[in-house]
């Protein structure tokens, strides 16, 4: 694997075609961001592209890539966007993909994608701000649609610019791509104000499930297969309730615990400083930023919560 800067990875791509973009499971707006402003660029460009877009994702994110066509391309250049380890991408698309990665482009400290080219930018508050930074070196010409995918990136991975990976680049990137034309406030109403009735009675059923812990310090929730069932709601709408523990005054670890179908428990942590959420992850074998981090473990529910306890407690006694 090659370390690679912004020019390299820019020049990579100009000299490629028939270019397949992988964007991790259950996606957030960073990594469709990133993976649709690409394609846009790439096809502005003459070239032949596809993002290869898992069957959950959200209909919130319809607008990021509705209006385009799909492309049936020949794999010959594989670029990963906002991907930190191929265990995260979709089984089939791993089997295919995950030791095909000519280039990656992430965000994330704990990047360990096996690849020919690494673009890691770990100070970026959001993989689209590489992006950006990439597309601007490839010479393309922002449109509105660029601009709208990589304002979401950007706006989802900041919490709407409230979390400290926030920086003055931030801003200075968000405000060029409304003036490209990025409908901020209304991106900002579907991605934070706008909640269907299936994800409202979906977060009653998880904050119903709140379990304080080290003295108030520690927030955790889970959500379990049946609760899907009560609410109506599905996996595509949880990304919301990965926060809200953390939202709780004098929480400064946030949990959430969240069933999948194989019988395996995806644990989301959000931490407050100077917790860091990734060296608690890491314990449980999985990793992040410092700030937001995530891992798998086996269940059952209990032996879960369980693990995660003893890894914050280890944490807080180091």
């Amino acid at each position: 694997m090659m370390r690679i800067d912004v020019r390299k990875a820019a020049e990579l791509l100009k000299n490629n075609d028939n270019i397949i973009i992988l964007v991790h499971s259950n996606p957030d707006g960073d990594t469709l961001g990133c993976g649709y402003a690409l394609l846009r660029a790439l096809r502005k460009q003459g070239k032949k592209a596809e993002v290869l877009r898992p069957e959950n994702t959200g209909k919130k994110y319809n607008y990021l890539f509705e209006d385009l066509g799909k492309e049936e391309v020949e794999a010959e250049f594989v670029v990963s966007v906002d991907v930190a380890d191929v265990k995260l991408l979709d089984s089939d698309v791993k089997e295919k993909y995950g030791d095909k990665i000519n280039l990656a482009i992430d965000h994330h400290p704990s990047n360990c994608v096996d690849c020919e080219n690494l673009l890691l930018e770990d100070t970026a508050a959001a993989a689209c701000e590489i992006i950006y930074k990439v597309l601007r070196e490839m010479g393309t010409e922002f449109d509105k649609k660029i601009a709208d995918c990589l304002y979401t990136g950007i706006s989802t991975d900041t919490g709407c610019f409230r979390y400290s990976n926030t920086s003055a680049q931030t801003y200075r990137f968000a405000a060029d791509l409304v003036e490209q034309g990025a409908d901020g406030a209304w991106i900002n109403r579907i991605m934070f104000d706008t909640k269907t009735k299936s994800y409202v009675v979906l977060e009653r059923l998880v904050m119903d499930t709140l379990e304080m812990h080290f003295g108030g310090r520690c927030a955790m929730t889970h959500l379990t297969l049946d609760m899907y069932e009560k609410s109506g709601s599905d996996e595509s709408e949880t990304d919301p309730l990965a926060s809200k523990t953390r939202q709780i005054e004098g929480v400064d670890i946030g949990v959430f615990v969240r069933e999948k179908a194989d019988g395996t428990f995806k644990t989301s942590l959000r931490t407050l400083e100077p917790v860091n959420a990734s060296e608690i992850c890491r314990k449980l074998g999985g990793g992040g930023h410092a700030r937001a981090a995530g891992c798998q473990i086996e269940g059952p529910l209990e032996n879960v919560k369980e693990k995660i306890i003893s890894a914050i407690t280890e944490y807080l006694e180091q």
